[in-house]
C-alpha cells in the first residue's frame, strides 16, 4: 500500500517524541527520519516505528509550526506581482505552468484530448483573489496548491469529475492568497491536490532537525552543569 504525505509526517512526529523522551539516540534518529521521508510503502515505514510507543499527547504538525514562523512573510513577498501568464490551452497535446511563474487575477485553462498541469506551490500571485478556470473536454487536468492556501473548488463534472482530493496537513494560512478555482470536466477529469514541493519538505526537515540537535545540545550542557555541582 503507498504511503501518503500525511501518514510519513505521523511516524515523523512517533520519532520526534522518541528522540525528545531519550528512547532515541541522535544519530539514528536521523537516519529513520531521512527514510521516513523517502519511504513510498507502508512496508517502509512500519518497521521505523515498531519498537516505540505511540506519542502520548497530540501535537500540532510540523506544517504548521513552520507556516507560523515563515510563511506569512513568504505570502506577503508573492503576493502583487507582475503576471507573467493568465491562461493555458491544449489539444493533442499539454501545457504545464509549475515553478516561479505569476499567476494572472483571472487564468483560464482548457485542454481537449490532452492534459495539463498547473502548480501554485512555488508560484506568486497577481492579487490576493485569482480565478482559475479550468475546462476539460476528454482530457484532463491537474492543480496541485500548497497546503497553507486558502482554496475554493467549485466546478461541475459531465460524464467526469470535477473535485479536490482528500487534504493531506496544513492549516490554511490567513495571509494566503484566496484562489478559486472552478470550469468544466467534459468526459474528462479536473483534480486539485494539496502537497507540499519536495523542496518545502526538505526545508521543514532541516528545520526539524537543528531544532533537535538544539535540544541535544542543551541537554548535554545541562548534564556537565551538574556533574560540575557534584
Amino acid at each position: 500500500m503507498r504511503a501518503s504525505d500525511a501518514e510519513r509526517e505521523r511516524v515523523a512526529e512517533t520519532l520526534r517524541e522518541a528522540v525528545a523522551e531519550g528512547r532515541l539516540e541522535m544519530a539514528e534518529f536521523e537516519q529513520r527520519l531521512e527514510a521516513a521521508y523517502t519511504a513510498r510503502t507502508h512496508g517502509e515505514l512500519e518497521p521505523l516505528v515498531r519498537d516505540l510507543p505511540a506519542p502520548g499527547a497530540a501535537v500540532a504538525p510540523v506544517g504548521a509550526a513552520v507556516a507560523r514562523t515563515g510563511s506569512q512573510k513568504r505570502w506577503a513577498d508573492r503576493i502583487g506581482k507582475p503576471a507573467t501568464s493568465s491562461g493555458a490551452f491544449a489539444i493533442w497535446g499539454g501545457f504545464g505552468r509549475r515553478g516561479n511563474w505569476t499567476v494572472g487575477r483571472k487564468f483560464t485553462a482548457f485542454a481537449m484530448w490532452g492534459g495539463g498541469e498547473i502548480d501554485l506551490r512555488e508560484a506568486n500571485f497577481e492579487d490576493r483573489e485569482v480565478v482559475v478556470r479550468c475546462f476539460a473536454v476528454m482530457g484532463g487536468m491537474q492543480v496541485t496548491v500548497p497546503p497553507e492556501l486558502n482554496v475554493e473548488v467549485k466546478g461541475i463534472g459531465i460524464m467526469g469529475g470535477f473535485g479536490e482530493r482528500p487534504k493531506d496537513d496544513g492549516i490554511p494560512s490567513p495571509d494566503a492568497p484566496r484562489v478559486r478555482i472552478t470550469g468544466l470536466a467534459l468526459l474528462g477529469g479536473v483534480g486539485v491536490e494539496r502537497k507540499r514541493s519536495k523542496a518545502e519538505r526538505q526545508r521543514m526537515k532541516d528545520a526539524e532537525l537543528e531544532r533537535l540537535r538544539e535540544l541535544d545540545r542543551e541537554r548535554g550542557r545541562g548534564r556537565l552543569e551538574k556533574g560540575l555541582s557534584d
